[in-house]
């Protein structure tokens, strides 16, 4: 994204729309402006102000004539009066950043917009978790934060050494070189998105040891990690493998999402269980 300096008229109404942080007012050029380093391509403020196609120069002639009355002439906060924000053609590695920021943008590896991924919250229908399996969602960044894909990559490294399977139909699986040591193309590496999502799973057995290794990294990254954990309950609803684990670690268990099989099946249902998930959040 950018600002064309000369439809500006540092109204500040953008400073406040920007989940990064990433727009400030240039006190050298009086003109509001972005740090490119920081910016996520989310376009919240290109979509998330009105515009109102006003002439800038009318607008700031305005300003300073109410200013030498001492009065003050300002936009409603939610407007960009003279449309100033003028979307960049990305290209690549840039274009990553949009793919994971901006939630009306499918994804291209997986068609999912938003993080690009399902997750196990359908389960029902993909059938990802098995019985005696455990899934795991591993959500870096957050608004004001963000993550950048070397961080994601320490997490994906980590947990490749102790052998878990990535979910193929995860975009940030998609963007790795070698996914038996979970590397990651390289010049995506310093790219940074608002938040990305990495999909493993493993057997039920060894769900602390994937939730000890997880807590290792976060240790090592600048960034928010949140854990989902999805695993089947019994023929009765009920999780009593994995979730005695959870509440041994600390967590306070919500049980998130119970599938009750209302989409529709393209997979095998396996005989006599509910596909469910149990989560936890950190």
């Amino acid at each position: 994204m950018k600002i064309n300096p000369n439809k500006c008229v540092a109204c500040g109404n953008c400073t406040y729309v920007c989940p990064m942080g990433a727009i400030y007012i240039d006190p050298t050029i009086r003109r509001a402006t972005i740090n490119r380093d920081e910016c996520v391509e989310c376009y919240s403020c290109y979509n998330g102000l009105s515009q109102e196609h006003l002439n800038p120069v009318i607008v700031r002639t305005m300003r300073k004539v109410f200013q030498l009355m001492r009065l003050r002439f300002d936009p409603e906060p939610d407007v960009c009066p003279t449309a100033a924000f003028e979307p960049d053609e990305l290209a690549w590695p840039r274009v990553v950043r949009r793919a994971f920021s901006d939630p009306r943008v499918p994804h291209e590896s997986t068609g999912v917009q938003g993080r690009g991924t399902e997750e196990v919250k359908t389960n029902d229908v993909s059938g990802r978790v098995k019985v005696g399996e455990v899934g795991f969602t591993i959500e870096f960044g957050r608004p004001g934060l963000g993550a950048r894909f070397r961080e994601i990559e320490r997490m994906s490294m980590a947990l490749a050494k102790l052998g878990v399977h990535f979910e193929k139909k995860n975009p940030v699986t998609t963007l790795m070189t070698d996914t038996s040591t979970g590397r990651i193309r390289e010049d995506i590496l310093d790219e940074k998105v608002l938040s990305a999502i990495l999909e493993i799973k493993t057997n039920v057995e060894r769900t602390e040891e994937i939730i000890r290794a997880v807590w290792e990294v976060e240790k090592q990254i600048d960034t928010v990690v949140t854990i989902g954990v999805g695993t089947r309950c019994d023929e009765h609803g009920e999780e009593h493998v994995v979730a005695p684990v959870l509440e041994k670690l600390g967590y306070k268990l919500q049980r998130a999402k119970t599938n009750i099989g209302l989409g529709k099946i393209v997979n095998e249902p396996a005989p006599a269980q509910e596909p469910v998930s149990t989560g936890a959040s950190r």
